[in-house]
């Protein structure tokens, strides 16, 4: 089997896990959101990534988001002064969920559902941005892929933005924040992590779901990917901020890992 077969074989299942946790995902945020995004101040980002967009000089700029699921950041990116903006998600439901959102807030903010080594190609070449945000990296089984799908949507001199947690934290099994640390999984670890439990993050909800694969990327293996897709490394920070619902345990202890990282690629 080639690698890219391999690649839409295991992004095919992750997206069926992803479509069967949105209805439980709606059920703990969508009441409120489409409330909360009537508000033309609307944001859910926090200091540091509206501090990034920011000096990036979003207003007026064409923005584009890599699996955006429920649209909220890229609502919050809009209402920052962005010009177009288009968010790229493989599972309708999230996507179903990000126009709702999105009508509710009064925004012509466009989401497409698509596979995100697959991007329709009517997109390439139309922004000045790409953000890629908390949880998305990890779902990729191949980076290199990826990013070079990632940058076709680039104008010339465009960047992409990644805001997400850091991999060391990966080595960690999360928990609450008076759970032990137990050394999990090994950073070089390359075989996938697969899981049937289920994807409900907010509540920690089990259930049957759909075999899904996640992988722990070294922090040069992303930005090496970034590099490989023509890509030049403009900013990169690590954070001590806890930007994830896992790992309280870990922002509790105070033992000093990065826990996030942002990183700015420039085309």
């Amino acid at each position: 089997m080639s690698k890219k077969t391999l690649t839409s074989e295991i992004t095919k299942k992750n997206l069926i896990a992803w479509d069967e946790a949105a209805p439980i995902h709606a059920r703990h945020n969508m009441t409120w959101l489409l409330e909360a995004v009537k508000a033309p101040d609307f944001t859910c980002l926090d200091a540091t990534e509206m501090g990034v967009l920011t000096e990036l000089d979003v207003v007026g700029k064409n923005v584009a988001q890599m699996c955006c699921n429920n649209g909220r950041e890229l609502i919050s990116v809009k209402n920052m002064g962005a010009a177009r903006c288009v968010g790229f998600d493989g599972a309708q439901g999230f996507v179903d969920q990000a126009r709702a959102l999105a009508e509710a807030a009064g925004q012509d903010t466009e989401f497409v559902c698509c596979d995100a080594y697959d991007i329709p190609a009517q997109y390439q070449g139309q922004f000045d941005l790409v953000t890629i945000t908390i949880g998305v990296l990890g779902w990729m089984p191949d980076l290199n892929a990826f990013f070079a799908e990632t940058a076709k949507l680039l104008k010339p001199g465009g960047a992409i933005f990644i805001y997400e947690h850091h991999p060391i934290v990966v080595m960690v099994e999360p928990g609450a924040a008076d759970a032990p640390i137990k050394w999990e999984l090994s950073y070089f670890r390359t075989d996938p992590y697969v899981d049937s439990s289920g994807l409900d993050y907010y509540g920690g909800e089990t259930y049957e779901a759909t075999p899904n694969a996640s992988f722990s990327h070294k922090m040069s293996d992303i930005i090496m990917a970034g590099v490989r897709a023509g890509m030049a490394v403009e900013q990169f920070e690590e954070l001590p901020n806890h930007i994830s619902h896992m790992w309280w345990n870990v922002e509790a202890s105070g033992i000093g890992l990065p826990m996030s990282y942002i990183l700015v690629l420039r085309g």
